[in-house]
């Protein structure tokens, strides 16, 4: 690592630590020829897939995008952005591990239905009614009902509990 101060090559790691959850790395480092101190911040590169839209065209990954699409529907709704960064973190984690080059839009989409289910369920329907272009009431209705089915529903027996 060149030292911003003399741009001598020699510089020396003197204390490491890590930092953003784990995310980073945190280096302190000495110039061995003028002796200043810096610190340098390190970070894992890691690529999106792109993603080919249902038209067959590519694009690359833009996590607004997906966070505005959970926005939208979760808008005037009692849940936290703590929460909805949570949820736009995991499924970003979660395209990435898959380790593919290319990830299709409706996989994107799937991932956001399941994260807004466990969100809240009204946002869950609202996305839905959007991302599978309900036609009428009729459709609504039966993803209520498949939604009421599952385990965990508020008016589950179970309390909600699973």
């Amino acid at each position: 690592m060149h030292c911003p101060f003399c741009g001598a090559n020699d510089t020396r790691v003197t204390d490491s630590r890590l930092v953003a959850e784990g995310d980073q790395v945190r280096r302190r480092r000495q110039c061995a020829a003028c002796g200043e101190r810096f610190t340098t911040y390190e970070t894992a590169e890691l690529v999106m897939p792109r993603v080919i839209k249902s038209d067959g065209t590519r694009e690359v990954f833009d996590e607004a995008k997906l966070r505005a699409g959970m926005l939208r529907a979760l808008e005037k709704r009692p849940v936290s952005a703590e929460s909805i960064e949570a949820a736009v973190e995991r499924i970003r984690q979660h395209l990435r591990a898959r380790g593919e080059r290319e990830i299709h839009a409706r996989d994107i989409g799937e991932e956001v239905m399941q994260a807004l289910k466990r969100l809240d369920q009204v946002a869950y329907i609202r996305f839905a009614s959007v991302y599978r272009r309900f036609q009428d009431i009729d459709e609504f209705r039966a993803e209520i009902d498949r939604l009421a089915q599952e385990p965990g529903f508020p008016d589950d027996p179970a309390g909600g509990r699973g």
